[in-house]
């Protein structure tokens, strides 16, 4: 697996290691869709509590390879659903998901009952970070 240096992994946490909005692309029969959503970063990766049925999910199903973007930076990734956002082997990330998107998290908005609530991981493959001028490839 590809890794940020130690200096840019700590951009990266400064950065994205809170609530944070990043562009997520997805496609679907050749053709790349975009959106918006509420990311948290840690070790390498990017969570995002999504719903299953969603169309970005489904285009992850048959095609994981995503693509996103923040400030000055830009990834490819690999989308993998960790499941039910509830479930026992969720229980630590959902901890962190819970405290870090606290301001929103219980606006209604997101039904923990539902097991079609999931937690979405996307893995970096690779990466550019821009920071003061300095450019930090994922090697």
């Amino acid at each position: 697996m590809k890794e940020f240096s130690r200096e840019a992994e700590q951009i990266m946490m400064e950065r994205f290691g809170k609530d944070t909005i990043i562009s997520l692309a997805t496609a679907e029969n050749a053709t790349p869709y975009v959106r918006y959503v509420n990311a948290y970063y840690e070790n390498g990766s990017f969570y995002i509590i999504t719903h299953a049925l969603s169309n970005k999910m489904k285009h992850i199903k048959a095609n994981p390879v995503v693509a996103i973007a923040g400030e000055w930076f830009t990834a490819h990734g690999r989308g993998v659903s960790l499941g039910y956002f509830g479930k026992k082997e969720n229980c630590v990330i959902a901890e962190k998901l819970k405290k870090v998107f606290a301001e929103w998290i219980d606006n209604g908005h997101t039904d923990f009952d539902d097991e079609n609530t999931i937690i979405l991981c996307v893995q970096l493959t690779e990466g550019i970070l821009f920071s003061h001028g300095t450019r930090y490839d994922m090697e």
